[in-house]
């Protein structure tokens, strides 16, 4: 299927959507739950596996789907069609706070390695598949950096990153140490590999965890300084513990209702 040629612009600050514009006929793939708004004189289709495996027969769909249960997303995925005899538009936003990475995959080879949980809407066209990782120790031990998605075509995709982004280009033989779940993507060039922290101390105490991801050039990627297990792991351990949670609403409850101090002031009436 050939790609559709879309125009987008990026709107926000932290907290970003994308807004896509869509000719007639053209059409956009989401992830299930990311759509924000659609114009009239759009319709939605949500097709088994991903929008390019939809012409391709029931193995075809079978095939696409199974890559997208592998990499833990939803077998399902929405296509967006403008019906309509003028231009529409439909909006995606933003999972949680972070950057709209606009991907022309047209520049990068065809090809794009990301987090599983980082492609957000594509054009239609855009094949998402898995990137398996040439060592088994990787899958072991990679983490988050371990199953990716690969983006194949020449259209737009777009992926979403937590925090602040970095870009940075790696030349032949450069090396760069990072958090397996601060890797957003990269090019198919980048070598992935993972390597063990190498002292026992620092391993158990030091927070960062067993394992990083090591990234060999030649080839763009693109880091994230906030990954989201990361964010969701601060939440989790703010939050108060049942127990406790329990406790003090039973204790606000008292004081709210004036049991305890209708009984310390009913107990002087008396006297």
């Amino acid at each position: 299927m050939s790609m559709d040629v879309i125009d987008y612009q990026i709107f926000g600050d932290e907290m970003q959507y994308v807004e896509i514009e869509l000719d007639p006929n053209e059409a956009a793939i989401g992830e299930a739950g990311s759509m924000m708004y659609m114009e009239a004189g759009i319709t939605m289709d949500t097709v088994f596996g991903d929008g390019s495996a939809q012409q391709g027969g029931f193995f075809g769909k079978l095939m696409g789907a199974g890559k997208r249960l592998v990499t833990g997303e939803s077998l399902f995925t929405t296509v967006y069609t403008n019906s309509a005899s003028v231009k529409r538009k439909v909006a995606f936003g933003a999972p949680y706070p972070g950057k709209i990475l606009p991907m022309d995959l047209s520049k990068m080879g065809g090809t794009l390695i990301c987090q599983k949980d980082a492609f957000l809407c594509a054009a239609r066209g855009v094949s998402l598949g898995i990137a398996f990782q040439k060592k088994l120790s990787v899958g072991f031990f990679g983490g988050e950096g371990f199953i990716m998605q690969k983006l194949d075509g020449d259209g737009m995709a777009f992926c979403h990153a937590g925090g602040t982004v970095m870009q940075r280009d790696l030349k032949a033989g450069e090396t760069l140490m990072v958090d397996t779940g601060c890797v957003v993507a990269y090019t198919p060039s980048v070598n992935f590999e993972i390597q063990y922290v190498g002292k026992i101390k620092t391993a158990l105490f030091g927070g960062e965890g067993l394992f990083f991801a090591k990234l060999t050039g030649p080839g763009h990627l693109w880091l994230q300084s906030l990954p989201f297990s990361r964010l969701a792991s601060r939440i989790f351990a703010a939050a108060p513990q049942r127990g406790g949670s329990s406790e003090q609403s039973s204790l606000m409850g008292g004081l709210a209702g004036g049991s305890l101090l209708g009984g310390m002031l009913g107990g002087g009436d008396d006297e």
